[in-house]
């Protein structure tokens, strides 16, 4: 779901600029010293993700995984995303240095949301967190499909037939995350409950 360089317009570009940046910058500030190495980890699995690929149809999609990032980081899932992108942008031209804003604000942005609406579910006693699993891992795909498809559709109508077909390859995609954040969460919820109680990331600061 990377946007490749020499694509968007130049206010989508700028517009994904002033979306991410100040965003990046405030959860940096609220990130504990004490949590770098454990948000660099997780980075490390989204960054990973990407090299497993999914046949669809003719093409191909990967794993995202921005919904376990942001039901464990919080808002420090955008540091930890930017940092991917950066990488994979820089070894292997999965988009480039002028839409790496774009790119960040669309993996980020539903990566926080989600992660912020759900997380409250996975406590200890609650009976819907198998549902709210689901909808963070499979909503954070589905929202990042969306932005994805807003940003090329905004840029115009050449890449409106592209929209579609990136939306429609990554409903699978959604539905693969959804069950994998509902495996994931569970085990966490069983074996780290503490990584899901807000205290690992920086919300609460």
């Amino acid at each position: 779901m990377h946007i490749s360089e020499g694509v968007l317009s130049v206010p989508v570009l700028a517009g994904g600029a002033v979306l991410s940046l100040p965003a990046l910058g405030w959860s940096l500030k609220r990130l504990p010293w004490d949590h770098i190495m454990s948000t660099g980890i997780l980075s490390a699995a989204f960054f990973a993700a990407s090299l497993i690929h999914i046949p669809i149809g003719p093409g191909s999609v990967h794993l995202i995984l921005n919904g376990l990032l942001g039901a464990v980081l919080g808002t420090a899932a955008f540091p930890a995303i930017a940092a991917a992108l950066f990488l994979q942008s820089l070894l292997f031209s999965f988009g480039g240095p002028t839409t790496l804003g774009v790119n960040v604000c669309i993996m980020a942005w539903p990566a926080v949301i989600c992660g912020g609406l759900c997380r409250p579910f996975f406590r200890p006693g609650r009976a819907s967190w198998a549902l709210a699993a689901f909808i963070c891992g499979a909503g954070a795909v589905l929202l990042s499909a969306l932005l994805c498809a807003l940003a090329l559709t905004l840029s115009g109508d050449t890449f409106s037939s592209a929209a579609r077909i990136i939306f429609l390859a990554h409903l699978p995609v959604m539905l693969i995350e959804g069950f994998l954040s509902v495996g994931i969460i569970g085990y966490l919820r069983r074996s780290l409950p503490e990584l899901l109680s807000g205290a690992h990331s920086a919300d609460k600061l």
